[in-house]
C-alpha cells in the first residue's frame, strides 16, 4: 500500500517544491491541502495534477471546521501553513498572529483526534533572531541555543513568536497524542517562486528598476542562504529518519556572507554599472545569523550540494523572466523599508 502524505500549506514555495520531489522521487500518494491564495495556475502545480497520485484539498484551515475535509490516517504529515515575509510582519502583525496561531491550533487538536504517524513542522531561524545580539552565542550557531525575543511589542517579531508556539506545542503534543514529531528550522530558504516579499525578489525588481544609486539596505549583517532544492532534500529526510524523532534541526548552509555580498554578486548579473550606497535596513533585523548544521549532518546525512551564487543565478533568471512578461505578483512587491516601525 503507497505511503500517504499530506502537505499542509503544500501549495506555497516549500511546500510545492517538497511535492514535487516526492512525486518525482517516491511512489506516495500525496494530498496538497492550501487555501491556494497564490491561485492554482503555478506551473509547477499544474504539472504535479498531471500525476494521478497527486490530489488537492482547498479550504481555509484557520476555521476548524475544514480538518473534516481531510482524511485520518495519514502515514505523514508536513505542516508548512503560515504567513510569511518581512513586509507582512510590519504591515499585518495582528494578522501573522491570529493566521499562525490558528493553524498551528487547528492542526494540533486535529491530530489529537487522528492516527497520524509522523508530523514535521517547519520553523525559523528567526526563533533566536535576537540570541546572538544579545548574548553573544556563537556563530555558527546549533539547535540547543536559547530562543530570544529582544523587543516583545515589535511587530517584526510576530512571527518568530508564532513559530515558538509551535515548536512547543508540536513536540509537546506529539508525546501526549500518539504521533511522532520532528522540527526543523529554516535559513534563509530561495529559489525561483519564492514569493515577492523577500530580499532577492527585491533586489531583481530594483536592478530592473535602474534604481541610482542602488542602496545596500543593511549592507553589513550577515545570512546564510540555502538553495530549495537542498531545503527540500533535507526536509525530507528530517521526515523519513527515525532518528530525526522529537529533534529540532537546521536546515541551510554555513556559508556566511554578509548582504552586500548579496547585493553586488546580484549586480554583476544584471550588468550594473552604477554607484552602491549604504542605507539603514528593516527595523527589528539582526547582525548576524549562520546555522551550525553538525546535527543534521550527522543524524541525517543532509549535504548542500548548490552554491549561494549558482541558486543566486538561477533565481534571479526565473524573477527578471517574469518581472519582464508584464504578469501581475500575487503579492506586492518592494517597499522601501519604514524607519519609525
Amino acid at each position: 500500500m503507497k505511503k500517504k502524505v499530506l502537505l499542509l500549506g503544500g501549495a506555497g514555495f516549500i511546500g510545492l517544491n517538497i511535492s514535487r520531489y516526492l512525486t518525482e522521487e517516491r511512489d506516495y500518494r500525496i494530498t496538497i491541502a492550501d487555501n491556494f491564495s497564490r491561485g492554482k495556475k503555478d506551473e509547477y502545480l499544474v504539472e504535479l495534477l498531471t500525476n494521478d497520485r497527486v490530489s488537492l484539498i482547498e479550504g481555509d484551515f484557520t476555521n476548524p471546521d475544514t480538518y473534516n475535509l481531510l482524511e485520518s490516517d495519514y502515514d505523514e504529515v508536513y505542516m508548512l501553513a503560515s504567513v510569511v515575509g518581512v513586509n507582512n510582519t510590519l504591515e499585518i502583525p495582528h494578522e501573522i498572529i491570529r493566521i499562525n496561531t490558528a493553524l498551528i491550533y487547528n492542526t494540533l487538536e486535529w491530530l489529537k483526534k487522528s492516527s497520524v504517524k509522523k508530523v514535521l513542522f517547519t520553523s525559523t531561524s528567526e526563533c533566536y533572531a535576537g540570541t546572538i545580539d544579545a548574548f553573544g552565542y556563537k556563530v555558527p550557531t546549533p539547535e540547543d541555543i536559547p530562543l530570544t525575543i529582544q523587543d516583545i511589542g515589535h511587530p517584526r517579531f510576530t512571527y518568530a513568536v508564532t513559530k515558538m508556539l509551535g515548536e512547543s506545542g508540536f513536540l509537546n503534543y506529539s508525546r501526549k497524542c500518539g504521533f511522532e514529531c520532528t522540527i526543523v528550522r529554516y535559513h534563509n530558504v530561495f529559489g525561483p517562486r519564492m514569493g515577492f516579499k523577500h530580499v532577492i525578489p527585491h533586489l531583481a525588481q530594483r536592478f530592473l528598476a535602474n534604481e541610482t544609486p542602488f542602496l545596500l539596505y543593511g549592507h553589513d549583517q550577515t545570512r546564510s542562504f540555502c538553495y530549495i532544492t537542498d531545503a527540500v532534500e533535507g526536509t525530507v529526510l528530517a521526515m523519513e529518519n527515525s532518528r530525526s524523532n522529537g529533534e529540532i534541526f537546521h536546515i541551510g548552509t554555513m556559508d556566511e556572507i554578509t548582504i552586500e555580498d548579496l547585493i553586488r554578486e546580484a549586480g554583476l548579473f544584471f550588468g550594473y554599472k552604477g554607484e552602491y550606497q549604504s542605507a539603514p535596513t528593516y527595523p527589528g533585523s539582526v547582525a548576524r545569523r549562520c546555522p551550525d548544521i553538525t546535527k543534521a549532518r550527522t543524524l541525517l546525512g543532509f549535504e548542500p550540494k548548490v552554491n549561494w551564487k549558482d541558486g543566486l543565478q538561477q533565481t534571479l533568471q526565473w524573477y527578471k523572466t517574469f518581472f519582464e512578461s508584464g504578469k501581475e505578483s500575487f503579492e506586492k512587491a518592494f517597499e522601501k523599508p519604514k524607519m519609525n516601525v
